[in-house]
């Protein structure tokens, strides 16, 4: 047959009026009908054309993802330093923003003329309390309990801490301002309060930080989205700190994706007892996906996908190839493919020159089909002798427009 005009055939070897060799087409091999689409090409042309096989094999399929990461503040531990009630600043003790504090560090000292007429009805009623306690009856000895107890609430609701409670009742004396403490230990990220300043009831004075463990916002392509699942292993790195590597685990994988650059973001969490990662540093972030532990798989480049099909070549031994249609699953590391139908572990795929295999079984393909079209129209013919050697089949022989050919 002609390679460039699968209508062209002939018996023996020799040239096609475009002056190519004629390739052999096989109906049979040793007895056995071998499908249409299978080729067999001589050793040495395979040998020529640098043909390389691969087995497929079962291995752990695996996929590594690489994004560029930012780190941020774990909005769980951050605090707002505010109060529940008026007053004026008289004097600070943390007055910028960077500063570390720990838990219970003094922040501020602040008046407030509602604090000190609450601090002098407790001390009313612990009086009155204790003058009472001697009293023959139960009703008044429980009324003046109920009401120390109630002032004892509102000093708390207005939250001063029981130690400052205790304090008060020793000394039995009113403090003009009262000492606002930290509420964690972390970095203070925003500060409001100023002396002097009067503050009203709700108004945030500071923002502080606990950088103990930070998050690190990632995004990923959406064909990266199947491989990432929620308390993974993350790992990563800074530039800055070259060799040294972070653990963390895959915290939330928000539900929507940014239009504009079709990514998916991530929240990752690490530790930092250190305090090695800082708010806005940029970070390379690596997550190792584990997909299946005994996967079938095939390298990437023995696959011929066609956008309808995906075919792969296997080697059936003595030079003969078939194209075998698979169904893929999901993509792995080092350029390979799972394979859930189509192959079995063990077979040999061709991983190179496949394309003009496929060339080769296409018009193999087509010549049987010529082949057999032919041969059921010379059957209809009346007793006359068809010459095989010369023959050149054109369109009085063949309605070509009948001849279908399968991607």
């Amino acid at each position: 047959a002609a390679p460039m005009d699968p209508t062209y055939i002939r018996n023996e070897p020799g040239q096609s009026p475009m002056g190519m060799d004629l390739i052999p087409v096989y109906q049979e091999e040793d007895g056995e009908k071998l499908p249409q689409s299978t080729i067999k090409i001589d050793p040495v042309t395979v040998q020529n054309m640098g043909v390389r096989t691969a087995t497929v094999k079962r291995m752990e399929l695996k996929k590594s993802i690489r994004a560029l990461g930012t780190v941020t503040y774990d909005e769980t531990k951050v605090y707002a330093v505010n109060l529940k009630f008026d007053g004026w600043i008289e004097k600070l003790f943390v007055d910028f923003v960077g500063e570390s504090v720990r838990k219970g560090q003094a922040l501020f000292e602040i008046y407030s003329p509602e604090l000190v007429t609450a601090q002098e009805e407790y001390l009313l009623a612990s009086a009155q309390a204790r003058n009472l306690s001697a009293s023959t009856y139960p009703s008044v000895r429980e009324n003046a309990q109920r009401l120390l107890n109630a002032a004892r609430q509102r000093l708390q609701y207005w939250d001063l801490e029981k130690g400052q409670i205790r304090q008060l009742e020793q000394k039995g004396q009113v403090r003009k301002n009262l000492t606002i403490y930290s509420p964690t230990n972390g970095v203070v990220i925003k500060k409001d309060a100023l002396a002097g300043h009067y503050v009203k009831a709700g108004m945030h004075q500071y923002e502080i930080a606990d950088l103990s463990r930070v998050w690190v916002d990632v995004e990923v392509y959406e064909y990266e989205l199947p491989y990432i699942k929620k308390g993974m292993v993350a790992a990563m790195e800074l530039s800055y700190l070259p060799g040294k590597r972070f653990n963390g685990t895959v915290l939330f994988i928000y539900p929507f994706l940014n239009p504009e650059t079709r990514t998916v973001k991530l929240r990752l969490a690490f530790d930092n007892i250190e305090g090695l990662l800082k708010p806005e540093m940029y970070a390379n972030v690596y997550i190792e996906s584990h997909i299946d532990a005994e996967a079938l798989v095939i390298p990437q480049e023995a696959v011929i996908d066609s956008g309808l099909r995906k075919i792969v070549f296997l080697a059936l031994g003595e030079g003969k190839f078939e194209p075998r249609p698979v169904t893929l699953g999901l993509e792995g590391e080092n350029s390979t493919f799972q394979v859930l139908e189509g192959l079995k572990e063990g077979d040999t795929i061709v991983i190179s020159a496949q394309f003009m295999f496929d060339s080769e079984s296409r018009l193999r393909e087509a010549i049987q089909k010529m082949l057999e079209a032919r041969g059921a129209k010379s059957a209809e013919l009346s007793g006359d002798d068809l010459d095989m050697g010369d023959m050149t089949m054109d369109d009085s022989d063949l309605d070509i427009s009948d001849l279908k050919m399968d991607n």
